[in-house]
């Protein structure tokens, strides 16, 4: 797949194109059947499948003061490898800015779209609208398709074992614990990409290790407080752990959280690396212990109950 970041002179221009633009965060289940209605239309008639995003995400731009900022599902560089995935030929990234939220809709369409792109099937979906004060929509597509020569392709509501999923029902779920729909709904474990930073060793002083993980994205969201069956890959190799995200109460009077992983069988270094780490299954919540010794005897039960997913990093060697 080509990326084009940050500006449209390096876009190959080319009229037989099926596009649609959109943030798809998250690159859900959702946006996956997006994708396969335009593969197939595209298949077709010969045509190249562009996605045109934005990055910073617009509501991250145009937070409104004193509004708790979004909270993203994917950064642009997990979006686009999971766009290439999902067999898009070419992802357009561009800068949103509080200028560029001035263009107008029809604006877009004439200069970045038809001209600098190329166009011939124009995929929206049915409650989609993009431009200033939202003029990017579905009529207005229809408008300007006979001038401009090209077919506009309406996306229904499209549903995944009976529930139409969205980009805000995932980051719900997260928010509450509810990892296991926000899984099914993304179709793969929730991800995070952080680097390896230097934490207090209380992991290590206890006999258990930790990686303390700062995401590489401000914006990203992590799951609620609680403690998880995760895994990474490690020099090549997957490897499983149990990851705590919160602000271990048991030991300190913090109140902003932090995610630490232990990984099993692990005896690396892996300061200032950078990890994905996935978010398999969540064993429990977080919560504060009356003493050292119960704190230990419960993190052993949640490393056996870990261990007992160790069968899928077989699974992930043949993926």
């Amino acid at each position: 797949m080509i990326t084009v970041r940050y500006g449209v002179d390096a876009i190959p221009f080319q009229k037989a194109t099926a596009i649609t633009v959109g943030t798809f965060d998250g690159v859900h289940v959702g946006h996956a059947g997006v994708l396969q209605l335009m593969r197939d239309a595209a298949e077709s008639k010969g045509e190249r499948i562009v996605v045109v995003t934005f990055d910073p995400h617009p509501q991250i731009v145009l937070a409104r003061a004193g509004r708790e900022p979004l909270q993203l599902l994917t950064d642009i560089d997990e979006r686009c490898r999971l766009l290439a995935n999902q067999g898009v030929d070419m992802t357009v990234v561009i800068p949103f800015t509080r200028e560029f939220a001035s263009t107008e809709a029809s604006d877009f369409v004439r200069s970045v779209i038809v001209r600098d792109i190329g166009v011939q099937h124009f995929f929206i979906g049915h409650d989609h609208v993009f431009g200033k004060d939202r003029g990017g929509n579905e009529e207005l597509l229809q408008r300007l398709a006979p001038e401009l020569d090209f077919a506009v392709e309406r996306i229904p509501p499209l549903s995944f074992d009976g529930l139409v999923v969205s980009s805000t029902k995932i980051r719900t779920a997260l928010k509450s614990g509810d990892l296991e729909s926000a899984n099914t709904m993304l179709g793969r474990p929730y991800m995070v990409r952080g680097t390896v930073v230097k934490g207090d060793g209380r992991g290590r002083q206890l006999g258990i290790p930790t990686a303390n993980i700062t995401p590489v994205e401000s914006h990203k969201l992590m799951p609620a407080n609680g403690v998880y069956v995760v895994m990474s890959i490690i020099d090549g190799e997957p490897r499983i752990g149990m990851a705590n995200i919160g602000v271990r109460p048991t030991f300190t009077a913090d109140t902003m959280p932090t995610l630490e992983v232990h990984f099993l069988d692990v005896d690396i270094d892996l300061y200032e690396r950078t990890l994905d780490v996935a978010f398999i299954a969540k064993i429990r919540d977080e919560r504060r212990f009356e003493s050292r010794e119960a704190f230990l005897e419960q993190l052993q039960m949640d490393r056996n109950q870990t261990t007992t997913y160790q069968h899928l990093i077989k699974e992930w060697r043949t993926q």
